[in-house]
């Protein structure tokens, strides 16, 4: 019965082929802008490297400091989260790195200006980078303050014109400080904004003052669970400690509470975004204004495909005529379209599929963002196939039902009033 209605299906869109390639264009661009969308979401906040575990990863927020006349906002410091979040026992491992910086080094008369990043030797085990050789700075390294880097490919090449075979080398930054190639990793995307960078450095050789006592500075925790069910108690555990941290009265007058959270990547970075400095992540929000955004954007081009169903179902009045006539149910008929709907916004959605390839190609060529390649993968495939019928699904019910309530009689006689 399946088959019969694909081959029903595939002639009845031959018959208007204007109609159908009207059909088509809406689907595919639709699809195309939600796919292409979706996909650079997915690239940000979805499992990749090197934050491949994110299952088991959390990451602090921005650590703010209330009083009843004003708020301070800042990443915490790192004798902060050394104090009270380092401790923590419930996680596996705590990693405190800064934000990104910037680090200058010359290439004969050749300024490179470098993404830089200062981390701990833990930043290394709760990631998964991929080395392309040599290996991360030791714990031993970061408490010597060794002048000891990783860098990526990308730099190994612009600084000593090759990937391979640079371990052990210099490379001079602009202050006249000597830092030796430890490690090479494989170029990380730009869009990963928590571990990103060019240069990693070990935090000790940063010149700030890294034991400054103050709450405020430029770094961040991550944390990495045993296993994700661990996630809860890592997070009430955190809580707590943020909890017992007196307040820095000293500095900052009628304190009432000193705010740091950690949450997953989605929750960090919908934080920043929306500037959630409340228990209230905003993730909620974001998925429903996400969603309802996507429901809008579809709403359009489903509303014009229900018109144009609707004039192919007056088109074909005589046939659905016969079919009532011999027997043919209500719902027979309303499987019916919907299968040949379905299949109209499969043929549409794999159009969108190719568009959205294409587009995302072009967008890497662009080099708009750094290392970036956006893709079409396992999960954005699924979110595809399942845009695909909701669209068909949503497009197709009314002109289906449209189509069982058909008057057989007025029908047959080609009554186009018959719906």
């Amino acid at each position: 019965m399946l088959l019969n209605y694909l081959k029903i299906a595939w002639k009845v869109l031959l018959r208007r082929k204007f109609f159908t390639f009207i059909s088509l264009f809406g689907i595919s661009f639709t699809l195309m802008i939600l796919l292409v969308v979706y996909s650079m979401f997915d690239y940000t906040v979805g499992a990749q490297t090197p934050e491949k575990r994110l299952d088991r990863l959390l990451f602090t927020s921005p650590i703010a400091i209330w009083s009843p006349n004003t708020s301070n906002v800042s990443r915490p410091s790192y004798s902060f989260l050394e104090r009270y979040i380092r401790p923590l026992h419930t996680p596996e491992k705590v990693s405190i790195s800064t934000g990104p910086g910037l680090v200058v080094t010359y290439v004969g008369n050749t300024k490179l200006k470098l993404d830089q990043k200062y981390t701990d030797a833990e930043f290394w085990q709760v990631l998964d980078f991929e080395f392309a050789e040599g290996r991360p700075y030791s714990l031993a390294e970061v408490a010597a303050a060794a002048r000891v880097l990783v860098i990526n490919e990308s730099t190994a090449r612009n600084c000593f014109g090759t990937a391979r075979g640079v371990v052990g080398r210099t490379l001079v930054t602009d202050d006249n400080m000597s830092y030796r190639v430890v490690g090479v990793v494989r170029d990380v995307p730009a869009a990963r904004t928590f571990t990103y960078a060019e240069v990693w450095m070990p935090i000790t050789t940063s010149t700030e003052d890294i034991h400054n006592a103050e709450y405020m500075g430029s770094c961040m925790a991550i944390l990495l669970a045993r296993r994700p069910e661990d996630i809860p108690a890592i997070q009430r555990e955190f809580a707590q400690a943020v909890a017992r941290a007196p307040l820095p009265t000293s500095v900052y007058e009628w304190v009432i509470e000193v705010r740091l959270y950690a949450g997953t990547l989605l929750a960090t970075m919908v934080r920043d975004e929306l500037g959630e400095f409340g228990p209230n992540d905003g993730v909620g929000r974001f998925r429903q204004l996400g969603a309802g955004l996507a429901l809008l954007f579809m709403l359009l081009p489903a509303l014009n495909l229900v018109n144009i169903n609707i004039s192919r179902i007056r088109d074909r009045s005589s046939e659905i005529g016969v079919r009532k006539a011999f027997g043919a149910t209500g719902g027979a008929l309303i499987g019916q379209f919907l299968v040949e709907n379905v299949f109209l916004t499969l043929l549409g959605g794999l159009l969108g599929l190719a568009l959205a390839a294409g587009a995302l190609h072009l967008l890497n060529g662009s080099g708009l963002i750094a290392y970036t390649q956006f893709g079409v993968n396992g999960r954005v495939f699924g979110v595809a196939l399942a845009a695909i019928l909701f669209f068909g699904l949503l497009s197709g019910v009314y002109p289906a039902y449209k189509m069982s309530r058909l008057n057989p009689v007025k029908a047959l006689k080609g009554d186009q009033n018959a719906l």
